[in-house]
């Protein structure tokens, strides 16, 4: 075996060994916010036709059009515009700011984003709805209880920005991420998305430290990409309180941002329990 393969089968037991406490974890933190919260399913309220799309597992096999699906090899759903509406796209930050985690937390950020979209998405499931990640590589879509364990194995290998010029109109979108980035870059994002139009919501995912910057004396930080120049703080109790202000600045950007277009946004910190976030969203996405 040459080392790039063994490189990849290590890479791959390790993405094997890791999953199903994942899923597993997000399984149950679903199950906590489900006791006493009913399901979203309900009837449509329409059946003006929104498109063909490829049949998914979950799927009835009632709905199959059989006249699309004989112009090609593969199965087709007729679906609604209903129906498109109870898609919900979900992302979760690329990037390796996602990845750190301080003395504060038990995990980093990425992994309290990934446990948060899983257990969004087994409620989802629960309910009958259609999840897929934000980009969706080829437009898949997932269906059915059984479908975690392939979301969580897309997830892992997702590193694509929030754009997705195939996402249903009228779907929702939930955007999970640190968002320290310029302002500019998230509000084109959400304003693309927003266009289609979709309605969605932002959750700020930070560890206690990007909250509190709880160090003292001199520190030198370091950037999580290589090209970042590490930055000196002779005195970082000097800082502090500038740091608070341009962090408030920042988040109220963000809130900004989501509100411009009725979008909701939210801040979750990684050393708390992710029932409370995951219940907040669930209530979000409630039929109106």
């Amino acid at each position: 075996m040459s080392a790039a393969a063994s490189r990849a089968a290590t890479r791959a037991e390790a993405l094997g060994a890791a999953l199903p406490p994942l899923v597993v974890a997000a399984e149950r933190v679903a199950a906590t916010v489900m006791q006493g919260v009913h399901g979203r399913r309900r009837a449509g309220t329409g059946d003006a036709f929104w498109q063909f799309r490829p049949f998914v597992q979950g799927d009835p096999s009632s709905r199959v059009d059989w006249r699309q699906s004989a112009k090609s090899d593969r199965l087709f759903v007729r679906e609604t515009e209903w129906e498109a509406a109870q898609t919900v796209a979900l992302w979760r930050e690329p990037g390796e700011s996602m990845r750190w985690r301080s003395h504060l937390a038990a995990v980093t950020k990425r992994e309290r984003a990934d446990l948060l979209l899983l257990a969004l998405a087994a409620l989802l499931l629960r309910g009958g709805e259609r999840v897929r990640l934000l980009p969706s590589p080829g437009r898949r879509s997932f269906a059915g209880r059984g479908a975690l364990v392939p979301l969580a194995e897309a997830l892992a290998r997702h590193e694509a920005p929030a754009e997705d010029a195939a996402i249903p109109r009228h779907a929702r979108a939930v955007l999970f991420g640190d968002f320290l980035v310029p302002l500019e870059e998230v509000g084109r994002t959400v304003a693309s998305l927003a266009a289609r139009p979709v309605r969605g919501h932002l959750v700020q995912v930070l560890d206690p430290a990007e909250e509190t910057l709880p160090y003292a004396g001199r520190i030198r930080f370091e950037g999580p990409a290589a090209p970042e120049e590490p930055v000196l703080v002779p005195r970082v109790e000097g800082v502090r309180a500038l740091y608070a202000e341009r962090l408030a600045h920042h988040r109220a950007g963000l809130a900004a941002i989501a509100a411009g277009v009725g979008w909701s946004f939210a801040v979750h910190h990684t050393d708390q329990p992710p029932e409370a976030a995951l219940l907040a969203l669930w209530l979000a996405l409630a039929p109106q």
